[in-house]
Order: C-alpha cells, then structure tokens, then sequence
C-alpha cells in the first residue's frame, strides 16, 4: 500500500496469498448453485458464526439489505440506534426498497441500545401503528469508538425480543475485531441471532463481499431477495477465494490491528494538542481532537499530513478524527504517523 491510509479497514488490499488464491480459484456458476469455492466460503462461516448456512453477498450493506426485507415486510418497523450503519449509511434502502420503518433509539457510549429504550419502543397491538417485527444491534458500532459489544448484552437482547416475540439481527460488520478484543469465539456474538452479517472487507482483508448468517430457511429465503437486488452472482469463487483465507488466517491476527491502534492512540495522547481518551481504544478505531489551543482544523490539517506526509485520516468534524488501523498499517507506519504529528503540531 503506497500512502499511510487510516481512513477506514475498507481501504485494506487483498493481500499476496489472497492474490494467488483468487487466480486459482476452482469456479462454477452461483446463481445456478455450483460454485465450489463459494459453497466452502459459505459452509466455513456459518460453521464460525453459529448458525445454520450462510450466504455470500456483495457489500456488508447489501447482506443487512437482504436480512431486513427477509425478515420483515412492507410496513413493519424494525427498532435500530440512531448511530447505525444500516440508519445513517446505507442510503436509506430499507425504507426505501422494503418499506420497512427504522424506529430510532439512542446509541450509549460503549454502543449498546439501553434494553429499556428498546422496550418502550416496542409497539402496542393498534391498528395505527406499525408492527414492531426486527431489532438491530452492530458489533462492534464503528461510529461510536469500535467497542466491543459482548456475548452478555447480546444474548440480553435475544432474552428481550424472545419476550416479546421479535427477530435479532446483529450487524456484525466488524465482529471478528469484537471477538478478537473480548477474547471469545466469535460465534458466542453472532449465534444469538437470527440473522448475522460480517464483512470480509474490513479488517479480514479480502477485497470484496459479506456473508450473511441465519437458519436454513431464512438464507433460502435470503437468496431470492439477493438476486432481486441484483446480487447473483456468477463465477464468485474468484472472490470467495480470498474470502476463506480471511477467515482462516487473517481473523487469527486482529489483535496486531488492535495492538497498533493503542500504539497511536498512546503517541497521540503525548502530543500537546490533541485529545483522546485512550479507554475507548478497544479494537482497532482511534477517535480524537483538536484541543482549541491549535489553531487550524481538522481539515486544514488532514489535508497537509496528505500534501507532505501522504498520511490519510478520516475527518469526522471540525476538529475531530477517526484513525483505523488494518493489516496494512505496521508500527513502523505507526511511529511516522506520530511523527509527522509532531511535526505539523
């Protein structure tokens, strides 16, 4: 990788291994259901997550797209934080290609959904309101510091909607960095639910595609809804391929992401001029700020780490910043990024 680029785990490359693997990749066709290597990527992460069969779709939003019009018709509310990816960054397509309402809930500082807020969101038995059918909870919430939501909150949620007869799907976009950082298998996270995503694209490394979890009669059901989307694929084994190898191998390494991301979030906590709590570094997200005692903005400032440094952060307000760590960022990287704080500080 040619910059420092701590915008996202999404800017990942596939890495060598990846690379050859894709190339040799034994392919069939998909949607007629005879691609090998997808076969594989699909039984292995179903068998990692807890749950019945998998399903490989393009994007982490495509597999929350299909869940919630799998689970849910037009005219049901589903009850989601108000900071989820699947309400603020996925342009709306639930309510918009389903129908389906999002019922907004606040999003605490260590991303859980407080379960009385979920409670009284439930709706009555009344013919003026929607009916309540889906709660939605992500693992880890990348906007609110990448904290690791544990197999306890989640099996409370499952306790929750069982009690009042809903469905549970975890956005598990980053769920492996959740599991690496909580020190459990990741399927005590995700077999809770009833339908689960994850994205290989992230901190798995892989450069395309998502899976999604559930029974076998939900992902059989989940398939028509993909290809209604336009997400039958054909010769996917190709990026299946290195789908594998991001769950076999790169998923055993998250904690060397994690480990890089305290080593910056330490060095910036060193420099006079920014703030940052280092309790919140949890996985492999840095959140910090500008104190006000500098005088230009985080824009100004991303823009000259880039011009000079060819270092890229996401800028998440005036003063603000997100820093994302991922296979490509060594420490090496680390210590230049700090570095080249230093200087322009």
């Amino acid at each position: 990788m040619d910059s420092i680029d701590l915008r996202s785990d999404t800017v990942t490359w596939p890495t060598p291994e990846m690379r050859e693997a894709m190339a040799r990749a034994e392919v069939g066709d998909d949607v007629w259901g005879d691609d090998p290597t997808v076969q594989r990527l699909e039984a292995l992460a179903a068998e990692r997550m807890g749950q019945e069969a998998g399903l490989f779709v393009a994007s982490g939003t495509m597999g929350n797209l299909v869940a919630i019009l799998t689970h849910c018709r037009a005219g049901d509310e589903m009850i989601v934080g108000k900071a989820a990816h699947t309400f603020k960054y996925e342009a709306g397509g639930a309510a918009a290609l389903g129908g389906v309402h999002p019922h907004t809930v606040p999003v605490a500082a260590d991303g859980t959904l407080d379960l009385d807020d979920i409670r009284h969101a439930i709706r009555d038995d009344d013919v003026h309101y929607p009916i309540t059918r889906l709660v939605e909870i992500e693992n880890t919430q990348g906007t609110v510091g990448g904290i690791p939501l544990t197999a306890e909150y989640t099996q409370a949620v499952r306790a929750l909607c069982d009690e009042h007869g809903l469905l549970l799907h975890v956005d598990g976009a980053r769920i492996w960095n959740a599991a690496a950082a909580l020190g459990v298998p990741v399927g005590d996270l995700a077999s809770p639910a009833d339908s689960v995503t994850f994205c290989l694209s992230k901190g798995l490394c892989a450069p395309v595609g998502s899976v999604l979890g559930g029974s076998q009669d939900f992902i059989h059901r989940a398939r028509r809804v993909r290809k209604m989307l336009g997400g039958g694929m054909r010769q996917a084994g190709v990026l299946a391929a290195a789908g594998i190898i991001a769950i076999e191998k790169m998923s055993a390494r998250l904690h060397e992401d994690h480990a890089n991301a305290r080593r910056l979030a330490e060095g910036l906590a060193a420099l006079n001029g920014i703030e940052l709590d280092l309790s919140r570094v949890c996985t492999n997200m840095v959140f910090f700020s500008l104190a006000e005692s500098v005088p230009y903005g985080a824009p100004a400032l991303a823009g000259r780490l880039e011009a000079d440094y060819n270092i890229k952060l996401d800028v998440t307000g005036e003063r603000s910043f997100r820093a994302v760590t991922h296979y490509w960022i060594t420490p090496e990287r680390v210590d230049a990024v700090l570095d080249a704080f230093g200087d322009v500080l």
